[in-house]
């Protein structure tokens, strides 16, 4: 009998990760390349997509042809905008079959394991993702600099523009402040420069910098992770106002903001149950009780 094989693509702002099973869920190979969010382009997309799946095969030592033979589910970040799904459905994957998400919807799978429940990713950027009555929907999550509060990317445009300010002379100066405008030689020019390519992600590499000033006791930094706190928590709240039985914070972000919220807000939280790559392989048509 010919084998099937299943794969799960998580394609986030950050990374892309790709875990290869037999249709017993048992891992045969995984992937990991760099950003996938569907801002880079489709082009741009499919091939780091590609190289995903390439290192995927190649740790578990099988050859491309077994695509045909696999089932793929892909959560891609930023799939949502215009024209991006009909891209993909343009290209010529060799899969046996493929179910396309958006990022955040795959860890909400993994997280409950296709049930009901809601999931608040911390990274890079923020969103909340909701499954009610098996109905999915997002809150927020539309993008940096207009939504992503409470994210990475946030905390780092705040401490960017604290530090400008105390440049100026307009706020005190601060460990934080001084942390980050020497970063740019506590040159203004410089940090103009910088600004004018810098991505969301290049704001998230300064968020552990505010977290640890903030640890540290810089009224700034403090001011600056309270008020993400407050969005967190806002979050959360409207996120069992919408119906969720439960919720789990995820991301990279998440352990550091958790200290920092209400004890009854943590008391509200669970653990979610398994990760993003769990639940695109659920979305490729994995049996969700197989140990992936």
């Amino acid at each position: 009998m010919t084998q099937s094989y299943y794969l799960g693509i998580d394609a986030g702002g950050s990374h892309c990760r790709a875990r290869l099973t037999d249709a017993a869920g048992i891992v045969l190979g995984t992937g990991l390349t760099g950003p996938a969010n569907a801002r880079i382009g489709t082009e741009a997309l499919r091939a780091t997509l590609d190289e995903a799946i390439a290192l995927a095969l190649a740790d578990a030592r099988l050859d491309p042809e077994v695509l045909t033979r696999t089932h793929v589910g892909m959560g891609i970040a930023g799939i949502s905008r215009i024209g991006v799904r009909e891209g993909l459905a343009a290209t010529d994957f060799p899969f046996a079959s493929v179910a396309y998400a958006t990022d955040s919807v795959i860890a909400n799978l993994g997280a409950h394991g296709g049930r009901d429940g809601a999931i608040l990713i911390l990274g890079t950027g923020s969103i909340a993702q909701v499954r009610v009555g098996g109905v999915d929907f997002a809150i927020g999550g539309y993008g940096f600099p207009i939504s992503d509060e409470g994210s990475g990317a946030a905390l780092g445009l705040s401490a960017v523009r604290h530090a400008l300010r105390a440049l100026d002379g307009r706020t005190a100066r601060t460990p934080l402040s001084l942390a980050v405008s020497d970063r740019f030689g506590h040159a203004i020019p410089r940090a103009i420069a910088w600004m004018d390519q810098a991505s969301p992600r290049d704001y998230a590499a300064i968020a552990p910098l505010v977290m640890d000033h903030a640890d540290a006791g810089d009224a700034i930094a403090r001011s600056i992770v309270e008020d993400a706190a407050q969005h967190v928590e806002r979050f959360i709240e409207t996120i069992f106002e919408r119906g969720a039985p439960n919720c789990a914070l995820m991301g990279g972000l998440a352990p550091r903001l958790r200290p920092w919220l209400r004890e009854r807000t943590v008391a509200r939280l669970i653990d979610p149950r398994g990760d993003a790559l769990s639940g695109a392989l659920m979305l490729a048509g994995l049996n969700v009780s197989a140990p992936v």
